[in-house]
């Protein structure tokens, strides 16, 4: 195809606004669903998880996280072009249209769909609730004052479907796992909030770091710490390695890391802090890596 035809031109214009309204250029979303979720599968799996399960859940996440993020600035369409970060989004820029951002999320949500082909009922069963929450979690800005927790719990609901989709069931290590990555989540996409808190102020957006106010900072290193405490208790429940038990100081420390940076709310360096918090998901990554390779190897 000519380059410079018409068609290839209007071709690439369209690919260039499904990725950026994917957010398939900026994959920082993909990696905070995808840690707990193989988080959820090693240990789930004993540290092996099959390779279709593996492949399933990988792309399933990158999909419907995709999918979050168009059906998201669908409902933010009138009010990113207000808010500094977001207003050069394709909605905010008038690249797209509402039909045509619908018919995007459907056939991603398809696609996710025919990835859940491999895995058992239990799974099928409990993806309605996760696609119910990702899809409606962007509509919650609306009315709840802190749509972060919505967004925690939509966030990790890869863990209880990783563990039945192995296991077949949800066991108790599996919930105390999904709390904590409620309250990470929490604490770090209140951080991320804290960086639109002055645009969204004025539109009338409600978020965690507006609602907590001046306790934004305490509010969200007080999730930190819950996290790191509920992966205390499930080092415990699952009877952890020495090598799990190396990630909470490292995690500790990187979190200080965040409360220093933090202080000052400069909107760019919360924005970076948030950022920051894959290294937080590979850390525990490694941690589970090794204690289920260590405990296959005892």
């Amino acid at each position: 195809m000519n380059p410079k035809s018409p068609l290839f031109l209007r071709l690439s214009d369209r690919l260039d606004v499904y990725i950026r309204l994917m957010r398939a250029d900026k994959p920082i979303g993909t990696l905070l669903l995808l840690w707990p979720t193989y988080w959820a599968l090693w240990l789930a799996s004993d540290g092996i998880p099959d390779w279709t399960v593996l492949a399933a859940f990988t792309i399933g996440t990158f999909l419907m996280r995709s999918a979050g993020c168009v059906i998201n600035d669908f409902a933010d369409r009138d009010f990113d072009g207000a808010v500094e970060r977001t207003k050069n989004r394709p909605f905010a820029q008038g690249r797209v249209g509402k039909k045509e951002a619908l018919l995007l999320t459907a056939f991603l949500c398809l696609l996710a769909a025919l990835c859940l082909i491999p895995l058992n009922y239990l799974t099928w069963l409990m993806s309605l609730p996760a696609l119910f929450l990702a899809l409606t979690y962007p509509f919650t800005k609306r009315f709840f004052p802190i749509p972060q927790f919505y967004l925690g719990l939509a966030f990790s609901f890869g863990i209880p479907m990783a563990f039945a989709a192995v296991v077949g069931n949800v066991p108790f290590e599996a919930w105390i796992l999904f709390a904590a990555n409620v309250l990470w989540t929490l604490a770090y996409d209140t951080v991320y909030a804290m960086a639109d808190k002055e645009d969204d102020l004025k539109i009338g957006i409600k978020t965690s770091a507006v609602t907590f106010g001046r306790y934004d900072i305490a509010a969200a290193m007080l999730c930190h710490g819950g996290f790191t405490l509920l992966m205390v208790a499930l080092g415990i429940e699952i009877e952890a390695t020495w090598a799990y038990w190396a990630a909470v100081p490292v995690t500790v420390w990187l979190q200080s890391l965040q409360y220093r940076a933090i202080k000052n709310r400069n909107r760019q360096v919360c924005f970076q802090t948030f950022l920051a918090n894959n290294r937080i998901g590979q850390v525990w990554f490694l941690a589970i890596f090794a204690h289920t390779f260590l405990m296959a190897h005892q």
